[in-house]
């Protein structure tokens, strides 16, 4: 009887020593899985190949499945004229919203960015929007450098009409998302600032959240 008691205290303490034991990996995994990264994904469809109707509806497809693999599609800008796509997504991974993509509607992105965002500020009455790209090539940027830039940009971009809402950063290429009354605004703004011209300007149309 004695020994029955012994076995029974024995399992009892083991079975809690494992549960203490396994609890701290299982918390870590989840904690694992939890982690969100910013993402902005490219879609090239083509000239003439994109209205900016046929992106609100694919985004809206995008919204009704994304909870299905933790991704949250934030934000899209449309180049209608370039036919080029861009979704600001917070996911897992960048499987997380390829996979979306893929349930929704079945248009994949040709690139996917992992980026670092700056500090958004609010949009004004400027009707044009422009999304310009700086490519350094084998030159990586930091964050803190581009924020350096940036503050720089903001110094003079009254002087040309130019409202830079935001940036994101990516090993050597940084996005800018602006207001202005042309692509020269921008441009000149970027030149004066700190002499950092873009390799691309486009004029895009923003989608709803």
């Amino acid at each position: 009887m004695k020994f029955i008691l012994f076995l029974t205290v024995y399992a009892a303490i083991s079975l809690h020593a494992y549960r203490v034991h396994a609890q701290p990996s299982n918390e870590a995994e989840q904690g694992k899985k939890g982690t969100q990264h910013l993402y902005l994904d490219v879609h090239h469809l083509g000239p003439g190949k994109v209205t900016a109707e046929a992106v609100a509806e694919a985004h809206a497809k995008d919204l009704a499945v994304q909870k299905k693999y933790g991704a949250h599609f934030l934000k899209y800008w449309v180049d209608v004229p370039g036919g080029d796509v861009y979704c600001l997504v917070s996911a897992a991974d960048s499987q997380s919203l390829r996979k979306t993509h893929a349930e929704a509607h079945g248009l994949l992105p040709d690139n996917i960015y992992m980026v670092t965002q700056g500090t958004e500020a609010a949009a004004n009455g400027e009707k044009n929007f422009y999304l310009d790209v700086h490519e350094f090539g084998a030159q990586k940027v930091t964050p803190k450098d581009v924020a350096a830039a940036h503050v720089k940009d903001l110094a003079v971009e009254k002087k040309y009409g130019v409202n830079l809402i935001n940036y994101w950063v990516s090993g050597d290429k940084v996005f800018c998302l602006a207001q202005a009354p042309d692509s020269s605004a921008l441009i000149k703004t970027h030149k004066e600032a700190h002499g950092l011209v873009p390799q691309h300007v486009m004029k895009v149309t923003p989608g709803d959240k």
